[in-house]
C-alpha cells in the first residue's frame, strides 16, 4: 500500500489485529491501547483528530508534525500495545498465544500489511471520517451512544474532557 505523506493532509487509518481475532474483547487490553496512544501522542507531538478502539481492529484520524511521519507514529503505537500485551498473556500462560502465532512461529498482535490509508484534505470528508469513527461501537451494537463508548474520543468531543486523551480540533 502507497503511503502519502502530505503536511497539510490529515490521514484515515485503520488497522486489525492478527487475521482479525477480537484481541480487544478484553476492557484490560483496550486500556493498554489507549495508554499507549497517549504516549505515543507525547513521543512524536502527532494531531490526533479521532480514534476509536473496536474488538478486532482501531480507526484513527491522525496528522504528523513536521520531522514526523505517521509510519513512526504507528510503530510506536503498535510495537508499544503488543510488547506489554504479549508479556502478560505470557506470564498468564494464555491460550491466546497458541492463536496468534503465524506461519514461522513468531507471535503476532497486529496483521501485518493492509490495513486502511486515506489522505484527507479539510473539509465535510475529514468531518464525515471523524463521525464514521465515533459511530463504529453504535452501528456494531455495543453501545446506543457514541459517547458510551468509553475506547474512543466521542466523549472528548461531545465536551466530556475528564481524563480523556486530547483531540485536535481540525
Amino acid at each position: 500500500m502507497k503511503r502519502i505523506e502530505h503536511p497539510n493532509h490529515a490521514r484515515y487509518l485503520t488497522f486489525s489485529c492478527y487475521q482479525r481475532l477480537p484481541l480487544f474483547v478484553n476492557d484490560a487490553i483496550k486500556d493498554v491501547f489507549v495508554e499507549q496512544l497517549r504516549a505515543t501522542r507525547r513521543e512524536h507531538e502527532v494531531l490526533l483528530h479521532a480514534w476509536v478502539v473496536m474488538p478486532e481492529h482501531v480507526h484513527m484520524v491522525v496528522r504528523a508534525h513536521a520531522g514526523s511521519s505517521v509510519p513512526d507514529v504507528l510503530r510506536t503505537l503498535k510495537t508499544g500495545v503488543a510488547k506489554r500485551v504479549i508479556a502478560r498473556w505470557r506470564e498468564l500462560d494464555a491460550p491466546v498465544l497458541g492463536k496468534i502465532e503465524d506461519p514461522r512461529g513468531a507471535v503476532r498482535f497486529w496483521q501485518r500489511g493492509g490495513g486502511y490509508d486515506r489522505n484527507l484534505v479539510m473539509g465535510a470528508e475529514l468531518f464525515e471520517k471523524i463521525r464514521y469513527v465515533h459511530e463504529n461501537p453504535v452501528r456494531r451494537g455495543l453501545v446506543k451512544h457514541t459517547e458510551d463508548w468509553a475506547w474512543s474520543s466521542a466523549r472528548w468531543w461531545s465536551g466530556d474532557r475528564e481524563g480523556q486523551i486530547p483531540c485536535d480540533p481540525v
